[in-house]
């Protein structure tokens, strides 16, 4: 109904480091320019996409009411559990006794979850809303 998520579980307690290599330079999404190959060393992906490893958690997307934010069916949210949602933040929460993720906006007529699809309404919970956490990083998967 409204797009649902899976959670697929916390993040490991204890993993080891993985480093994957960082190019010191950013790259272009206009022109190619002929950048040299220079790479500074690894990056830990723990390091960089945790927040708060022991409460983070992966889910999945399933829907579509979150694509105009570049969240797509299929995709894997890490969702920090400690953060305070504010404004603004793209948050799983409760509803119906079901999650979903959508954008939190806390405006004078209380708490709403907006879908980033104009197909979707607003939702504007009637009793508290609960949010679950708060998602930290999208990852899209783009080979298939």
């Amino acid at each position: 109904m409204f797009g649902r998520v899976e959670v697929v579980g916390p993040v490991a307690a204890e993993t080891a480091a993985v480093g994957v290599p960082m190019a010191t330079e950013s790259v272009p999404a206009g022109w190619p320019s002929p950048a040299a190959d220079y790479f500074d060393g690894d990056v830990d992906l723990n390091e960089h996409l945790l927040v708060n490893r022991p409460a983070s958690f992966i889910v999945r997307v399933a829907g579509d009411s979150m694509i105009g934010a570049g969240i797509f069916d299929g995709d894997e949210l890490v969702v920090d559990r400690s953060l305070d949602p504010v404004d603004g933040d793209v948050v799983i929460a409760v509803v119906d006794n079901e999650l979903t993720v959508k954008t939190l906006h806390l405006g004078e007529s209380g708490p709403e979850l907006r879908p980033e699809n104009p197909a979707y309404p607003v939702i504007r919970p009637i009793s508290d809303l609960r949010v679950w956490g708060v998602v930290t990083t999208c990852l899209h998967h783009l080979h298939h």
